[in-house]
């Protein structure tokens, strides 16, 4: 029994070859797992990596594509700057867009130089791209504003040039009203002449029934009672026109209406403002008469006061 105890032992010492085999295939395994485990990891990561840097390029792209709309509506909107009036306000808005479309541009170059890109810079870019667009959207603002203003304006011009319309015709009409008055007041002043007659007289101072025998023509009127009329002395011009139209002349030149009326007789007299009758004025032959129709006119006081015809054989 003593030496059977101890070969128990050595036995119990060494291990079995399948167990040593069985641990090493294990570890195989285990290592291969953690190699596949950790190389799958790496390819997923870089995977993921490249995605991200995909949808970067993509929101870059869409960022310079909301750029260059951005800069063609402002570029568009620049035909509308006439409406804008203060210099101040098109200087701050031309400087500030100025300002962030640099910026713009710089970030653009910054990232095209860049093979990897990170959110941080397509953020920035997006945020100058958004300050680009609320300087658009402030720009349209203030046209629109201006828009408004200056149709406001032009509508208040048109009533404006309405109520000067309709005032000016008021004025005419007031003007046209106190010309006629005035007109009404100045004929109402001139001499009133009543039974205007015309005769031939011979050189005893008779009535000359032949008028180519007369060696005077004689006017005869009534001036009636006018209390319209300035009292004072009036000197009445006559003009007689033959039958052929020649002036009767010998009474000298008279004003009227800024020039120089010849005439045939005048006659001044001292007006009351009573009726005076039996005015007569007398012009002497000194040119052969003949028969036919002779015209009176008489002149005082700026005024044609009559006109009449008489015939005389």
């Amino acid at each position: 029994m003593d030496q059977t105890k101890p070969k128990t032992k050595e036995m119990k010492r060494k291990p079995s070859w399948p167990v040593i085999a069985a641990v090493v295939a294990g570890a195989i395994a285990v290592g291969a797992l953690v190699f596949w485990a950790v190389r799958s990891s790496r390819a997923a990561q870089a995977a993921q990596a490249e995605m991200e840097q995909m949808q970067l390029d993509i929101a870059q792209q869409q960022l310079e594509s909301e750029y260059a709309d951005l800069n063609n509506e402002f570029a568009q909107f620049e035909n509308s700057r006439q409406y804008i009036k203060d210099d101040s306000i098109k200087r701050q808005l031309n400087e500030k867009y100025e300002a962030a479309r640099l910026q713009v541009e710089k970030l653009q170059q910054e990232l095209a130089s860049q093979k990897h890109k990170s959110a941080a810079e397509i953020a920035k870019l997006r945020g100058e791209i958004d300050t680009l667009r609320a300087l658009l959207r402030h720009y349209v603002e203030e046209i629109d504003r201006l828009n408004k203003e200056n149709e406001a304006l032009r509508n208040e011009n048109t009533e404006i040039k309405r109520q000067n319309n309709n005032l000016q015709s008021q004025i005419h009409e007031t003007t046209r009203k106190n010309e006629v008055l005035s007109e009404r007041m100045t004929l109402a002043e001139r001499l009133n002449v009543t039974g205007l007659s015309l005769g031939a007289l011979n050189k005893k101072g008779k009535n000359e029934k032949k008028v180519s025998k007369a060696t005077q023509l004689v006017i005869n009127f009534t001036i009636p009672q006018n209390n319209s009329t300035p009292v004072g002395e009036k000197t009445i011009y006559a003009r007689i026109i033959s039958p052929s139209g020649q002036l009767l002349t010998g009474g000298g030149s008279f004003s009227f209406e800024g020039g120089s009326v010849q005439c045939s007789a005048k006659k001044t007299i001292e007006y009351e403002g009573d009726e005076i009758p039996g005015v007569t004025i007398y012009w002497d032959v000194n040119t052969p008469l003949i028969a036919g129709d002779y015209t009176v006119e008489l002149f005082a006081d700026n005024f044609r006061l009559i006109s009449r015809s008489f015939s005389l054989k």
